[in-house]
């Protein structure tokens, strides 16, 4: 298929490629060989180092790429110039190509592009459905309001890394009525609340968002989430709040009242969750003196099996395939045990769970079957034994990490090997009571695990991969 696009083309792709590379396809066929041989020259020429972060060299190949555009531009509808760094005049260029009516534009990390620029874009492109604008760090609030007024069909936004995004210009989103998809990740100067205004004034009570991903928004309090979650409606399927530091029980009990259709769930490093949140039962008035540990109260509660929670708890949430709880330290297994129980689940992370232990582990084995990706990273209270009775319940299993589990030995890789025999993916880096010996026996006896990585088992550094 490549053979088919123009010398102009296979030179611009190749010029990603350092020179050692080149050569190498330049052994692909003849049209590859003819390529770099163009290539070749061209730095011959004195045009000097190919990179795509040279403004004179993407001047030059955007004049060959908006050649082969404007031949296909009636049947082009997908572009991605990502990471290209493009100028601000080459885009004006590429929206005014007679004929060209893309749906799809990726401009991920075009760190030049001004806000008139997209601007420009959104006057002369307004059938685009699908915009990644993430990591073109000029772009500000006028940016965001050009999107809004001139793209009305828009249903999938990227604007992650928009680290000069602000509440005001999050108002404008109201004016993307068919709107699915938003990723704000790493706009640290969101707050939320011109988002839930926007969803709220527009949408009413449902907004037809199914993805709404806010990791790394490190600005995001309780009162502002409560707002956007109030105006979510039941087709959310998606939502990232990883990082999000600030937030707290509230935010998790907000979400098991009113995203109970949720499919795909991310609090990782979101570390003021507590089992009380999870359980759904009212938080004590004061902290327990011991930090960490159970706070009595609690801990009576959670014994009593007949106690029906005060509020909603993750168990509303039936719906989950993925769930990512990854340094939620103040989690323990007083909540994981009894809320971890997902018929449907297939990809969960526990990683760097310190209070995690092998009753925790057992118990979200029965409760979660279906599983097939489990990182358990840095769980150092995990053991042989634990695993021996957890195992059976996964035979699903594809990806599996258990780096930094201190306790486990050679054994659990027995376990594994005769229980888990879809295994793809292991990782086992890190755990001194792992030898090198005992993972290349593992290897031999289960060869479908095409990847095994065991940096430091035993104190070496090994990774096998086939």
């Amino acid at each position: 298929m490549a053979e088919s696009l123009p010398l102009e083309m296979l030179t611009y792709i190749l010029s990603f490629l350092p020179l050692s590379d080149q050569k190498e396809a330049s052994l692909v066929s003849r049209a590859w060989y003819c390529a770099a041989q163009h290539a070749l020259r061209e730095l011959d020429a004195g045009q000097g180092p190919i990179s795509p972060q040279d403004s004179y060299f993407c001047k030059l190949s955007f004049h060959n790429v908006l050649r082969f555009i404007k031949e296909r531009a009636g049947t082009l509808h997908a572009l991605d110039l990502s990471g290209t760094g493009l100028p601000p005049e080459a885009l004006q260029a590429l929206g005014q190509v007679a004929g060209l009516k893309l749906q799809e534009l990726s401009l991920h990390n075009c760190w030049e592009l001004s806000t008139d620029a997209v601007a420009t874009l959104c006057r002369q492109q307004p059938g685009l459905t699908s915009l990644d604008l993430s990591g073109c760090s000029e772009l500000t609030d006028g940016a965001l309001l050009a999107v809004s007024r001139g793209l009305g069909h828009l249903q999938r936004l990227n604007l992650g890394k928009l680290q000069q995004l602000t509440d005001a210009g999050c108002t404008a989103l109201g004016g993307l009525r068919e709107l699915r998809s938003l990723d704000m990740a790493e706009c640290c100067l969101v707050s939320g609340q011109g988002l839930a205004q926007a969803l709220g004034s527009v949408h009413g009570a449902s907004s037809p968002l199914t993805t709404l991903r806010l990791a790394y928004c490190s600005s995001l309090k309780d009162a502002s989430v409560f707002s956007v979650i109030s105006a979510l409606g039941l087709t959310l399927r998606v939502l990232d709040l990883s990082s999000c530091v600030a937030l707290t029980n509230r935010t998790i009990q907000a979400i098991c009242t009113c995203l109970t259709h949720l499919s795909v769930l991310r609090l990782a490093w979101c570390k003021e969750l507590q089992d009380w949140g999870l359980l759904g039962l009212q938080e004590p008035s004061e902290e327990p003196v011991l930090g960490p540990q159970l706070h009595p109260q609690l801990e009576h509660q959670a014994s009593d099996h007949f106690l029906q929670p005060l509020g909603p708890s993750l168990l509303m949430l039936q719906a989950l395939q993925e769930l990512d709880l990854t340094a939620c330290s103040k989690l323990t297994d007083t909540s994981l045990a009894k809320v971890l129980q997902f018929t449907q689940l297939k990809q969960l992370s526990l990683s760097l769970l310190p209070a995690l232990t092998d009753i925790g582990l057992v118990a979200v084995a029965r409760g979660c079957p279906s599983l097939e990706r489990l990182s358990l990273s840095h769980c150092s209270c995990l053991s042989d034994e634990g695993w021996a009775q957890a195992a059976g319940f996964w035979p699903r299993l594809q990806h599996l990490d258990l780096s930094s589990c201190s306790q486990l030995t050679e054994q659990t890789l027995d376990t594994i090997r005769q229980v888990c025999k879809q295994l793809r993916v292991l990782d086992v880096a890190m755990c001194p009571g792992i030898s090198v010996v005992a993972i290349r026996r593992f290897q031999a006896q289960l060869p479908q695990v095409t990847c095994v990585r065991s940096r430091f088992v035993g104190g070496a550094d090994l990774t096998l991969t086939l």
